[in-house]
């Protein structure tokens, strides 16, 4: 684990460290994951807002320098108003502290939490403020290597009692996408 020091407004925030990050960086690269948005997986986090209902859902591939949103299914304009009256969009990169996914990735686990600020581990995450994400259920992407390549995953700002039908959910998608990303007849992308 790496301690963060404390941020601006006082919180800590533990982000686990992620030894595989080079190694996942130069995977991604041969895949030619990562670096750009793809509309095809712009369509599958659409797809998996559909099924799970959630306004947010991203595929997230994890390098040294960050987090990036080769796919993402977000609402046009953020769906919370912060105290100086804007309303935050998310954008395809976010730093490596910010969210949920660098703990699935490290974990290699699926994570659930229903309402993310019954956690002190989680209930100071920027994003809790940023965008008022108060629910996340996100899986890791391991490939045929044993590599986790990143997430997918959907965030609500509302508390969500997302159940085993959800935990289900988001690990069969993650099991069917990795499939498709290695499919050499798709051009490593879903179809």
């Amino acid at each position: 684990m790496r301690y963060d020091p404390p941020r601006p407004a006082g919180r800590l925030l533990l982000t686990p460290e992620d030894k595989e990050a080079p190694e996942r960086t130069r995977r991604l690269r041969l895949l030619g994951l990562g670096e750009r948005p793809e509309p095809a997986l712009d369509a599958f986090a659409s797809h998996l807002a559909s099924l799970t209902g959630a306004p947010y859902a991203m595929v997230n591939f994890l390098h040294v320098s960050g987090q990036f949103f080769a796919g993402l299914h977000a609402p046009d304009v953020g769906l919370v108003v912060k105290q100086d009256g804007t309303r935050p969009v998310m954008g395809r990169f976010m730093p490596r502290d910010h969210g949920f996914c660098p703990h699935v990735v490290v974990r290699r686990k699926a994570l659930v939490l229903e309402d993310v600020r019954d956690y002190p581990r989680f209930a100071g995450n920027p994003v809790v403020d940023e965008y008022g994400i108060h629910s996340y259920l996100g899986a890791p992407l391991i490939d045929t290597t044993g590599m986790v390549l990143g997430t997918v995953c959907v965030a609500d700002v509302s508390p969500r009692p997302w159940g085993r039908s959800g935990l289900e959910t988001i690990k069969a998608t993650a099991a069917d996408l990795v499939v498709r990303l290695e499919a050499p007849e798709t051009g490593g992308l879903p179809l």
